[in-house]
């Protein structure tokens, strides 16, 4: 098996870190990146079909980043959001009623460009009942709070993990919200 250590690639596909296993998909030009998880330098082909690599199942979770109080004190009517950082940028999406695709594809309503994310690496579907999250055939995995999931009811303040991105699902209730809207217009 070829291995890669830098440059582009004549080719588009799945690799592995030589190290620790990792998952990244490249297309045809994209820059071989660092490893995410070891830092590690060298790839391997990697095949959807052949046998993989284990995967982790679960990460150490940090915490709660500082910006996330921030961000959910800005927000003022009810409803379910995902917030995440992005190149030192602070984002929060409002989740409609429904499926909402999160992943690499530029038909992706979350989208991340990014090696580490999949085409169509999750899906969160939200309703009267709540929010839950699909891992949609990812590489990498979907994790909740460290633990890898296929599917997980969501609450206020969970972490996703998605590739390298923590994103945090926050959920206002009505009654927050219908203070914070009151507050707002005095």
């Amino acid at each position: 098996m070829e291995a890669f250590s830098a440059g582009t690639l004549a080719g588009a596909g799945s690799f592995r870190c030589d190290s620790c296993g990792f998952a990244i998909a490249l297309h045809e030009l994209d820059e071989v990146p660092s490893c995410p998880e070891c830092g590690g330098s060298r790839f391997r082909r990697s095949s959807l079909f052949a046998e993989m690599l284990q995967r982790p199942d679960r990460y150490e979770v940090e915490g709660p980043p500082p910006w996330l109080d921030e961000a959910r004190e800005a927000l003022v009517r009810k409803g379910d959001y995902l917030a995440f950082a992005d190149d030192d940028r602070v984002r929060v999406v409002p989740l409609q009623d429904g499926w909402t695709r999160v992943g690499r594809s530029l038909s992706a309503h979350v989208r991340f460009d990014d090696p580490t994310v999949s085409r169509r690496h999750a899906l969160v579907y939200r309703d009267e009942r709540g929010a839950r999250i699909l891992d949609d055939r990812s590489l990498n995995g979907v994790f909740k709070n460290g633990e890898r999931v296929e599917l997980a009811e969501l609450e206020d303040g969970d972490e996703i993990g998605i590739g390298r991105f923590r994103i945090f699902f926050l959920s206002l209730s009505r009654e927050r919200s219908s203070n914070r809207e009151r507050t707002a217009l005095a």
